[in-house]
Formats: structure tokens, C-alpha cells, sequence
């Protein structure tokens, strides 16, 4: 499929939209990566850095002072795989990894920024804010219908100058609006609450560099999350159970996000939990209730249920 997505619980926003054979999407880095190579630089997040004048550099080179934020130099899986927060030097000496770097630890509000170009002029912007639970793991994401001004101004100036020439879809997080990480490509945990006919608009954009979207639908989504304990061999629900939740009032879809037939280790996870499902809702207390509902079908996360599913009451 021209629209190449790596994990099937997400094909299900992309498998009846109409793609020319001869157009290529990525909604994952390694797919970008390939596709893109003049604008493969922006994974590396020393470069990215750089670019703004942050401190930073490669692990063997000490930092002057900490706090620093330590975090691999690349990383095509995300989940903020390997990252942290280094206090003093023993700790540094103790967490030292090649091809790992550290930086000035960022404040502010840590917003994730889906950003279409074209000719690296912004022509629409999208932003999400997560309520985090500590160790990379987030409670839920709310999908903003407000803009940030300021967001945009910053990054669309740092756009236009290190992505000259790029057409597509890019995301940017940022951190006190400074730019920590670039990927080209939209986030596709919750392409369904951008509203009717985005990623059609995508399409287009990917295949005759046009942007066209209305965005005449744009309200607060949210995408909540369900977390378990590392190290256990889940097992995905029953279909009938998240058919009956992705249909219910209020919520547009579920991902269960793991493969079960795949050793738990094996995937990307955050250090503070495995990822078990997402749903995406326009209602945050149907999204509350069917993270509930989806918990009981996994006993071996209940003694996680008063921290995380419980989080919100």
C-alpha cells in the first residue's frame, strides 16, 4: 500500500482511503528516513541541537553543569526509548552509552506539533499536549483545536530555513516552544481526530504538492492510553470487546498496540510501562470509561489500576 504504515492496529485509518500506486506516505521514521534522504539529517538530534544553539554534545564530552537530558543520538523506534535525566557526574559515568548525547535540560510545556509543507512553508499546523505519568509513559493526549502562536512562528522560521525544498507531512516536538526532535512524517496515533477527509487531503499533498483541507470540523480530541507492567506475555482482548468500544458514543477508534505472537522485549516501549491500547475519543470520560473496560481484559495490568487507570478518579 502506498501508504506505509508498520503497525497494523493502524492500518484501520488508512485501509479505505484511495492512494496512487506511484505515491509513497511514511507514517513511521524508518520509511522517512529512506524516502527523504536530503532531509534525513533532522534524526540526528545533536544537529537538531545545533541548530538552535543549545548545549549539547556526544557522551565522552562532559557537560560544564547539570541537570542534563541524556538520550540516544538516533532512535527510529521512539517511545522515548532510552532517555533520561542525569543529576551530577557520578551518575553521568554510571549511564555513559556510545551513540548517546546530552543537552540542557528543557523547560515548558512539551507539546507534539503536526506541521504540513510545502516547499518547507508551513500551510497547516495541529498541536497535542500529553499528561504524563513520569518514565516516558502518558495518562492521555488531548488533540488541540486551539493554535500556538508562538509555536508557529518559532518553528515555522526554523522550517523554512533547515527544510527548504521539503514537501509533506513533518512533526515537531517541543519543549518551552524549542524544538527537541523532528520527524518527517504525521503522528498516526490519531489521524482520526483531525476530522473527515485529512488524510485524503494528504494524499493530494503527497501526490501533486496541493494542500486543500478545510479543516471546517476542528475541535479537542483526545487520545488515551493504557498501560502495563514490562515483562508480561499479553494477550490481545477479544475482537467483540474493542468492536463494542470503538463503536460506542464518543470515541472513534481503539488500537491494541503490541504484537502478541512477539516476546515483550522486543518492542519499544517507554521505561515506565508496556503500551497496551490507545483510544481515540472526542470524550474524555468515554475514552476514561472504555481504557477501564479494555483493563479487565487484561488481569496481569490490574495491579497497575489504581496509578494509571484509575489516574483520572
Amino acid at each position: 500500500m502506498p501508504i506505509i504504515e508498520r503497525d497494523p492496529w493502524r492500518m484501520q485509518y488508512f485501509e479505505d482511503v484511495a492512494c496512487p500506486d506511484d505515491v509513497s506516505i511514511p507514517t513511521d521514521d524508518e520509511h522517512a528516513y529512506e524516502l527523504f534522504p536530503d532531509h534525513r539529517w533532522i534524526y540526528n538530534k545533536l544537529l537538531i541541537s545545533d541548530t538552535q544553539g543549545f548545549g549539547g554534545a556526544p557522551h565522552g564530552v562532559p557537560p560544564p553543569s547539570f541537570p542534563v537530558f541524556s538520550k540516544p543520538i538516533y532512535n527510529m523506534h521512539g517511545m522515548g526509548v532510552g532517555g533520561r535525566i542525569i543529576h551530577d557526574e557520578t551518575e553521568f559515568a554510571e549511564n555513559m552509552h556510545a551513540g548517546h548525547m546530552w543537552m540542557s535540560l528543557a523547560e515548558g510545556e512539551h507539546v507534539s506539533t503536526d506541521v504540513v509543507l510545502i516547499g518547507g512553508e508551513a500551510q497547516w499546523w495541529r498541536h497535542c499536549v500529553g499528561k504524563t505519568l513520569g518514565d516516558g509513559v502518558f495518562d492521555y493526549w488531548t488533540v488541540l483545536a486551539d493554535e500556538r502562536p508562538e509555536i508557529e512562528s518559532y518553528c515555522g522560521d526554523w522550517l523554512r530555513k533547515h527544510l527548504k525544498g521539503y514537501s509533506g507531512a513533518a512533526n515537531l516536538e517541543t519543549i518551552g516552544g524549542k524544538i527537541i526532535e523532528v520527524h518527517l512524517r504525521f503522528a498516526d496515533q490519531w489521524p482520526d481526530l483531525y476530522g473527515d477527509g485529512w488524510i485524503e487531503a494528504i494524499v493530494e499533498l503527497y501526490a501533486k504538492r496541493r494542500w486543500r483541507y478545510a479543516d471546517a470540523d476542528r475541535r479537542e480530541g483526545y487520545s488515551v492510553v493504557l498501560f502495563g507492567a514490562h515483562g508480561v506475555p499479553y494477550r490481545h482482548p477479544p475482537q467483540a470487546l474493542v468492536d463494542e468500544i470503538a463503536a460506542r458514543d464518543g470515541v472513534t477508534s481503539v488500537q491494541v498496540t503490541f504484537h502478541e505472537d512477539k516476546p515483550p522485549e522486543q518492542h519499544a516501549m517507554p521505561p515506565g510501562g508496556f503500551r497496551l491500547a490507545i483510544v481515540n475519543c472526542r470524550s474524555l470520560e468515554a475514552g476514561l470509561k472504555a481504557r477501564e473496560d479494555l483493563a479487565l481484559a487484561f488481569w496481569s495490568t490490574q495491579t497497575l489500576g489504581g496509578r494509571r487507570i484509575g489516574a483520572d478518579g
